[in-house]
């Protein structure tokens, strides 16, 4: 079996090793507090 991708000169880059920005984490963060407090603190209160 060959590797088709071995000499990939199309330029693409694939996710791992893209840059993100500060924004960018920003914006994760704020997902991941809003699924922890849904998960857990919203289930605890009610």
């Amino acid at each position: 079996m060959s590797d088709d991708h071995a000499n990939d000169d199309s330029g693409r880059v694939t996710a791992p090793m893209q840059e993100f920005s500060t924004s960018e984490v920003g914006v994760g963060f704020l997902v991941l507090l809003v699924g922890v407090a849904v998960a857990y603190l919203l289930p605890a209160f009610f």
